[in-house]
């Protein structure tokens, strides 16, 4: 694991001339969570990976504890997150933003994504870049802090985003990711969504569609 500006970091590089698919985890998990998806989708052209992992040590169980990009109480989740902002969301921003500033990434070849807590984040990275990414994979997200978003969201307008959600999502409503859904194609963004008979979790078709939507990007 490196340390990737103000983040450490899992990178699997390959390539200097590749682009990249930085993908941020969600709550309770760790950078190693989704590294394995590297494997998992093997690609024709070379691409270059980096798993970042949150800041914040959180408490999962007894004796157990993984990272979180901001404090959540897990038995409290709204079903409506459309006019929330949670309080730790801005420092969580700026510590990826930076990250991006010292690595030096061009953002035009910058896939970034993530799943749950790291969908919802990434979003808003993807929205604030300065130049628009070459993609965003939002898995199990959800549309949040929309007053913020709405003022961001003219400038992605043609950019294109690969969603998915469970349609049984006991952890975030399947509806979140619909609500996400309609706000990008009301503003000119492109979607793929994914939507599947399961929970919070990432199945065999997602990686399967992550596969072509990274490949078509690359």
């Amino acid at each position: 694991m490196r340390q990737a500006g103000p983040l450490k970091a899992i990178e699997i590089y390959q390539d200097p001339e590749a682009k990249w698919v930085i993908l941020l985890h969600g709550y309770g998990a760790d950078a190693s969570d989704l590294a394995s998806l590297q494997s998992a989708i093997p690609l024709n052209k070379d691409c270059n990976w980096l798993f970042p992992d949150a800041p914040l040590s959180v408490p999962i169980g007894p004796g157990w504890t993984g990272r979180a990009w901001w404090n959540i109480r897990m038995t409290e989740l709204p079903g409506d997150w459309t006019q929330l902002r949670p309080p730790d969301m801005d420092p969580a921003v700026d510590k990826v933003m930076k990250m991006m500033a010292s690595m030096k990434f061009d953002w035009k070849d910058v896939i970034i994504g993530g799943f749950s807590q790291g969908a919802m984040l990434a979003t808003e990275v993807f929205l604030k870049a300065p130049v628009t990414p070459a993609g965003l994979i939002c898995m199990s997200g959800t549309l949040l802090s929309q007053p913020v978003w709405t003022e961001l969201v003219a400038a992605r307008k043609g950019a294109s985003v690969l969603m998915s959600h469970g349609e049984m999502d006991p952890v975030l409503p399947h509806k979140g990711s619909v609500l996400l859904q309609k706000f990008f194609e009301e503003n000119g963004i492109k979607t793929q969504f994914v939507s599947f008979r399961g929970g919070h979790e990432i199945p065999f078709q997602v990686i399967e569609k992550m596969k072509t939507y990274i490949s078509e990007r690359l």
